[in-house]
């Protein structure tokens, strides 16, 4: 993959949240920089950060201190240019696939193009995920696996410049989430989208990162160590079962999780 540029700067990022039983640091001197284009996974033992720093990304909360900046501009708040897909699809039930895809795209884009060119983008946003089927359909028709395909179809019709996922699959059968995990990949590597996933999954952050952003225990986490993901891309599942490089990888990862960073004990 070619990289052409940092993208999303994020430096001496502090998040403290008051509480009735006073003040809470989840997160202390936070500094990263994500590249154009590059697939990035945060992950991390319950209550780390992970979905702190995501939403931080996201601008659905400031900072207490630091700075964060994506495209050249600070984030000051939540906008189209960052899609984001949470673990719970959020989609409004009384409104059919199609149409939930189209009321955000109706919301970016009415401005400037017409009623034919919103259901372009809308159509071409479900043919991407495979769901062009069931536009029709209401969230109540369909299984888990293709409520997230439109939850993902919403967020890519938007055209964003950084797609932020807080463990899209987190909720689905190994099944379910293998077949997304690879027309995830599928995606990315088509629409050549900037990604900040949040996961608990070792072999899903080995599979589609770039890099793996391990945060330490919280509270006052940090961000404690980065793996670069040197896997040759496209990436085949059943060939890097057989691929030492994927192994020692994952290895890292583990200890990373289990070893430096364990648990304090109950």
């Amino acid at each position: 993959m070619s990289l052409s540029k940092k993208f999303v700067e994020i430096s001496d990022v502090g998040m403290t949240f008051e509480t009735a039983k006073g003040s809470f640091t989840a997160l202390k001197n936070i500094n990263l920089t994500i590249e154009q284009g590059e697939f990035i996974t945060l992950i991390g033992h319950s209550g780390c950060g992970k979905s702190t720093l995501l939403n931080l990304i996201a601008g659905l909360t400031l900072p207490s201190t630091g700075h964060l900046i994506c495209a050249g501009r600070e984030i000051a708040g939540p906008g189209p240019d960052r899609g984001v897909v949470f673990q719970n699809h959020s989609l409004l039930p009384w409104l059919t696939c199609y149409a939930n895809v189209y009321l955000a795209v109706e919301r970016v884009f009415s401005a400037s193009e017409s009623k034919a060119q919103l259901k372009a983008r809308t159509d071409a946003a479900l043919a991407l995920v495979s769901l062009s089927h069931a536009a029709q359909k209401r969230p109540n028709e369909i299984s888990g696996g293709m409520k997230q395909r439109v939850g993902i179809a919403r967020a890519l019709a938007m055209e964003p410049r950084v797609l932020l996922m807080d463990e899209p699959f987190g909720a689905l059968d190994a099944l379910t989430r293998a077949h997304l995990q690879d027309e995830l990949l599928a995606i990315v590597a088509k629409t050549q989208s900037t990604v900040v996933m949040v996961t608990h999954d070792v072999d899903e952050a080995v599979l589609l990162s770039d890099r793996i952003v391990m945060l330490s225990n919280g509270p006052a986490a940090v961000i404690g160590d980065i793996l670069t993901v040197d896997l040759p891309r496209p990436r085949e599942r059943l060939a890097l079962a057989e691929n030492p490089a994927y192994h020692q990888l994952r290895s890292s990862v583990l200890e990373f999780l289990y070893q430096k960073e364990k648990r304090p004990a109950a």
